[in-house]
């Protein structure tokens, strides 16, 4: 028998900036177990030069992976282990941080619409210190499928069971298993999805309004879900909604800024090891 999944807390995204004075809305889930293997999700969304020109310069990160996904706008990636990527409306970049990694996402546009996502995933333990690595999927090969019940679903990592139809996207090198896709939906659309039962499962609404098994998620609203083996969307208006699906990291987290690890000792020798120079070695 069949577990629908509902809507079990609703976090909104709140304004904050970051980078070079970079204006983002923030849904941070460091500390929540259902948010795992989650950490953190910004939305870039803006139409005026001075909200995003700064970028993102040089910075560092260790044990979390990076996933950016550009709706609209062109950046480019620049990191210390010499990998060069240009992110470009309709595509996305991994990058696991591992043991170390210092980089730098910086704006080609210099005008017109900015609207994407940088989602941080935490790393297992056994991860946190291995190189670091980076992919970046042109919009070409992200995986699409558009019907007349469901709009149109993009698959960027993992797999997705939905309406009856199994579609796998170009990443699954996350080190949990994992799903992030894009529904993009008219009113009346809806979208019923087979999920892995023990899997953590949250929803970000980043345009409309979506109805979740009774409950209803808006713009800017994260929803975490119960668990279940089955989500039923119905969208009732033109809506746009991210799907995180994951297998959940049952180890401790502590965030420090760039770096994710699992106790503070850790954290200390991280910022021991960037102060040092020991990133800028790997």
């Amino acid at each position: 028998m069949s577990n629908y999944r509902k809507i079990v807390q609703t976090i909104r995204s709140h304004a904050t900036s970051d980078g070079d004075g970079v204006k983002i809305q923030r849904v941070a889930g460091f500390n929540n177990s259902r948010f795992s293997p989650f950490l953190m999700v910004d939305e870039l969304k803006s139409d005026k030069r001075a909200d995003y020109v700064g970028g993102f310069p040089p910075h560092p990160h260790r044990g979390i992976e990076t996933l950016t996904y550009m709706m609209k706008g062109h950046f480019q990636h620049r990191d210390h282990m010499g990998n060069v990527g240009e992110l470009r409306s309709g595509g996305a970049q991994w990058m696991a941080a591992g043991r170390g990694v210092i980089h730098s996402e910086m704006p080609i546009m210099e005008d017109g619409d900015l609207h994407g996502f940088q989602i941080w995933i935490n790393q297992p333990a056994r991860d946190k210190m291995k190189p670091a690595q980076y992919f970046d999927f042109q919009p070409e090969m992200i995986t699409e499928n558009q019907t007349e019940q469901a709009g149109l679903v993009r698959i960027l990592a993992g797999s997705l069971n939905a309406n009856d139809q199994v579609l796998n996207g170009p990443l699954n090198q996350t080190g949990v298993e994992l799903t992030v896709a894009d529904w993009r939906a008219e009113s009346g659309h809806k979208l019923d999805l087979v999920t892995p039962a023990e899997f953590n499962a949250m929803l970000y609404v980043y345009q409309g309004r979506v109805n979740v098994a009774g409950g209803e998620a808006k713009q800017g609203d994260m929803v975490l879900l119960s668990k279940g083996d089955k989500v039923d969307l119905n969208s009732l208006e033109q809506s746009g909604v991210l799907i995180f699906i994951g297998e959940p990291i049952d180890e401790p987290v502590v965030h420090y800024g760039p770096f994710v690890m699992n106790s503070m000792q850790e954290i200390e020798q991280t910022i021991k090891d960037y102060n040092s120079g020991v990133f800028e070695t790997y």
